[in-house]
């Protein structure tokens, strides 16, 4: 039902080539008739993408970076939905160069939406991160100021018809960065396996999973809010012990703890203190409403039975997955193939 929501839209997808955007796009044209959009600035990978669905005749791919304006005004004529996914998220890459971080993440995220608005695009969703929460880096510091920004633009933008929202979930397994793919490649070479500290927690979601809820998103958004997916916790201990015990075989492979790295937390944050009062529960999400929202607005009258949570979500507040959880998991998933 959700995809046919999608079937007469024009969806476009910046940072098409990346994890994410890469599934929206499979998941769009597998289950629906969308027309999709797709800007990146990767050329290589573009037109890898450009040749894979060719034949759909639903695909048009543009290289153009979010840094250019001008080109993303052009590539979104005609253009229903924008999902917008193109950022810097290496957390080490951004602290080096924050510079590089605020040209792309925020100041790109701002041309998306004065994009969105000259085309008058329905819907614009921002994919942020749980890094946003209580910010200790620059990546995660950019990512925060882009949900401050739909959030500023839905309310700024109150005669036009585009709806700005957010959405923010945590570790995408099997995304390039994460844990799995690392992992994986440091065992498949003889180790040791790289582990910041045994007693680090993260939430953890499939990239089939997280792609689906971002098009969920899409119509639950009413304007302004941040929608934080429900996602399970694991140790990451127990991943690497998990990855180990499945791909090494015979071999010793050595686990080995090399410390926290810079701007890293312990634990995952999907939302904080200050954002659970004006939270509620819906399905699968946490809706967190703009702090300028009127909640007895007829527009959440879907929020009118939903509870609000008590607590901050929190990796280190929700109870974690026992290994073989983790275990059952990975293998329900396909992860340990």
């Amino acid at each position: 039902m959700r995809l046919k929501k999608f079937s007469d839209k024009t969806v476009l997808v910046t940072g098409a080539c990346g994890t994410i955007g890469s599934e929206l796009i499979r998941q769009l044209i597998e289950d629906s008739t969308a027309n999709v959009v797709c800007v990146d600035n990767n050329e290589s990978e573009l037109f890898f993408m450009m040749e894979l669905y060719r034949l759909t005749n639903r695909v048009r791919c543009y290289l153009a970076d979010i840094r250019d304006i001008d080109g993303l005004k052009l590539r979104m004529q005609g253009v229903d939905i924008v999902l917008h996914t193109a950022a810097l998220k290496h957390v080490g890459l951004c602290e080096d160069s924050p510079n590089q971080a605020i040209q792309t993440n925020i100041i790109g995220t701002q041309n998306v939406i004065d994009a969105a608005i000259s085309n008058r695009v329905e819907r614009v969703i921002f994919s942020s991160s749980d890094k946003a929460v209580n910010p200790t880096n620059v990546m995660g510091t950019s990512k925060l100021m882009g949900e401050r920004l739909m959030t500023a633009a839905s309310e700024s933008n109150q005669e036009g018809s585009t709806v700005f929202a957010s959405t923010r979930f945590g570790n995408v397994l099997g995304s390039r960065g994460s844990v799995v793919p690392l992992f994986r490649r440091q065992i498949e070479s003889g180790g040791p396996i790289t582990l910041t500290d045994p007693q680090m927690t993260r939430f953890i979601m499939t990239l089939n999973e997280a792609a689906a809820l971002v098009l969920e998103s899409v119509w639950l958004a009413r304007g302004g809010e941040v929608m934080v997916t429900k996602m399970p916790v694991a140790q990451i201990v127990d991943i690497a012990n998990i990855l180990r015990d499945e791909i090494a075989g015979e071999r010793e492979i050595e686990i080995s703890i090399i410390g926290s790295q810079p701007g890293e937390k312990m634990y995952e944050e999907l939302m904080n203190d200050e954002e659970v009062r004006r939270t509620w529960e819906h399905g699968e999400f946490f809706v967190i409403l703009s702090a300028f929202a009127d909640y007895s607005s007829s527009e959440y009258v879907h929020l009118a039975d939903s509870l609000q949570p008590d607590r901050p979500y929190n990796s280190a507040h929700e109870s974690s997955m026992s290994r073989e959880m983790v275990r059952d998991y990975f293998r329900a998933r396909g992860l340990l193939e």
